[in-house]
Parts: structure tokens; sequence; C-alpha cells
């Protein structure tokens, strides 16, 4: 048990966006401001500037597949190294910061390209998209005003403004599915996009407090094939089944992904008011998912919903669809700012919002 609780807690999250999105001066503030907040920081770098500036690039290599092998082995080896590194260190908290992830990959590869990539390392999207806490997005300066956008400062870019706008959009495509994405927006002034950045993993990691600040909404059964049309929709399937837990606090634990391949989780909440909510949360193993089985509340029954992960005009929607209901779902939005405007997509017809109704929670539908 000692040995057990002197182990450093590690986050291991990406910051990634589109070309000239400002990665490098987030770095620093990263670094910044949560040593200051007690956190060791540790920071993976760029693979694709490690090699490009090294001359291992796509024009250089045999074939595009070639070089991707290339990056992803160096990549994934090179985060190992680093979470090895952060289990032997003193200190309660470490942040391993991780220059790009490995999925933004997918944003330069055919989707065959890609599929022999997975396969050549025994892997699928799930375990690579998912093996990080969190996700932070930064947006393209090319989006807004290109005035802002240069290639001067980065030897590896050299995309247009244009093809930069295009990037960006694929690779939050290619994070969308992850259960904690969050997307940076462009700002009056660079200054507060970089506090919103700072803000947005303050709140992830619980510094203060670990708050999740949503809004929630009945919404009319939606489109299912347009949904799933859309290249910056993924589909993942869940089932959360409730432990036993005090009067107003509920423990869950969860199993989300597709096609075979599961992450698993266990949540604490408790209210604070109709928005937010103090909110912990763990990973498990699988073994530890399904010895947590055992300790499932009898008068819940197991929660299973199809959820559509969205990405839209720079906001992540999560819209839940039920087996029980064919003519309604839930959409539901997380916020930094509970006042903050929500953009709904055109293709989502809103009943009305339920956030703070404790009919529609999950914990309620669990009891019928």
């Amino acid at each position: 048990m000692k040995e057990e609780t002197s182990r450093p807690k590690i986050h291991k999250i990406v910051l990634t966006g589109g070309p000239c999105a400002g990665k490098t001066t987030g770095m620093s503030w990263i670094q910044n401001a949560f040593v200051k907040l007690g956190y060791r920081v540790l920071f993976v770098p760029e693979t694709a500037t490690e090699l490009i500036t090294g001359g291992v690039a796509p024009d250089t290599c045999g074939t595009n597949l070639t070089y991707q092998l290339c990056q992803m082995h160096l990549q994934l080896e090179k985060e190992r190294v680093f979470e090895a590194a952060a289990r032997s260190m003193a200190g309660e908290k470490i942040l391993i910061v991780c220059d790009r992830g490995t999925v933004d990959n997918k944003a330069y590869m055919t989707g065959e390209e890609y599929i022999q990539v997975l396969e050549a390392f025994h892997t699928d999207e799930i375990q690579l998209r998912d093996n990080y806490d969190a996700v932070f997005h930064l947006v393209t300066a090319a989006k807004g005003d290109a005035r802002y956008y240069t290639t001067a400062n980065n030897q590896a870019r050299t995309e247009t403004p244009e093809e930069a706008v295009a990037l960006d959009d694929m690779m939050i495509a290619a994070w969308t599915g992850h259960p904690h994405l969050r997307v940076i927006d462009n700002c009056d002034n660079f200054e507060d996009k970089l506090k919103n950045l700072i803000r947005e993993i303050r709140s992830f990691l619980g510094e203060p407090a670990p708050l999740e600040i949503e809004r929630r909404f009945l919404i009319e059964y939606p489109d299912l094939v347009w949904l799933e049309s859309l290249p910056n929709c993924r589909k993942v399937e869940i089932i959360q089944t409730y432990l036993r837990a005090p009067e107003g606090e509920e423990l869950r634990i969860r199993q989300r992904g597709e096609k075979g391949s599961y992450i698993y989780y266990k949540t604490w909440k408790r209210r604070i008011s109709d928005t937010t909510r103090t909110e912990i949360e763990q990973r498990l193993s699988q073994s530890e998912y399904l010895g947590l089985l055992m300790e499932a509340d009898p008068n819940k029954r197991p929660i299973r919903k199809t959820r559509y992960c969205l990405t839209y005009d720079r906001q992540y929607f999560e819209i839940d669809v039920y087996p029980f209901w064919d003519d309604q779902a839930v959409a539901e939005i997380e916020l930094s700012d509970e006042n903050a405007e929500i953009r709904f997509p055109e293709g989502l017809r809103i009943i009305r919002e339920i956030t703070g109704d404790e009919a529609y929670q999950n914990a309620t539908l669990a009891s019928r």
C-alpha cells in the first residue's frame, strides 16, 4: 500500500493543431503555468520536425508509407521512454506534454496507408487515440486572418494558408471521438488564445478543482446516416454501470470503444449546481473493470448507448442515442464557461434544454 500511494500521478496530454497555431509558444506557457502549480512538466518533442530537419522526410524515403512507419516507430518509442522516466521521478504530480500525438499522422496518409501502419504496429485507432488522457487542439492562424500565418518560424512547415486550413480540419476530425478533446479557437489577440489553453488544461487537471461544466439538450432522433457520413463525427459504443455510492454522489464505470476495442474508466461525480459538477476520472485495466462490476448498484441497470462525437465550428458535441428511444436523443457539450455561446449544427433539431433535469440523467434512466 505504501508503494502504491507513493507513486506519482502522471497525466499524458497532447498539444496539437494546424500549422502555425501557436504550439511552440503554448509549450512555454504550459511550462510556466504548471511548474508554479507544483507539476514536473515533461515535453515529448514533435517527431515530424525532428525527422524532417534531420533529412528523413516523405520525399527522401522510398515512399510516404515508409516515412510514416519510421515516424510512428520513433514517436511511440519516445513516449514509452518519457513515461518510464516519469514513473521513476520524485514528486506527486507529473504532466507529460506530447507535441503532437500519434493520431496526428493520420492527416498525412491515405486511408489505406493508415490501415497498413496500424497493422504494422498491431494496434488500432482507439488504442492509439485514447492512450492520451486529453487532447488540446490549437486552431491554425490561417483560419480567421491569414495575415498572421507564416512558415518562417518552422523549417518543416511548407503549407499554404489554404492547405493549413484543410490540415487543421483533418486533424480535428482525426482526434474526434476522444473522450476529452478541446478545440482552442483564435481570439482577437494571441495572448487570450493561450490563456484559454491554460484554463482548459487547468480544468482538466482539476486545478484548483476538477470541475465539469456541461449543458444538455433533448433533441429529435437524429439522422444517423447523415451523422456517420460526416468526416468530423465518430461513433463509439458505451456501456455504463453504476456502483454503490453515498447519497449525493455518483460512482460509475464505463466501457467505451468500437469494433471489439475498448477503453475502461471509473468516474466519481458530485453536483455543485445544475451546470457544474466535481468530476474525477481514472483509467482502468480490463481486469480492474471486470472486478468492479461485482460492486454494481443492484437498483440500477447498465446503460447502453451509442455516442456520436461531433466537432462543429470549433465545438465538441456528444450525441447519445439510446436503444429504448426511437423519437429522441440527448446532445451535450462541455464548456469552459457556463455562459458561452453554443452554435448547433443545422442537422440537429433541439426540443428543449434539459441541463439539471434529473429525469434525463443517465443515473435516473438506469433506475427505470
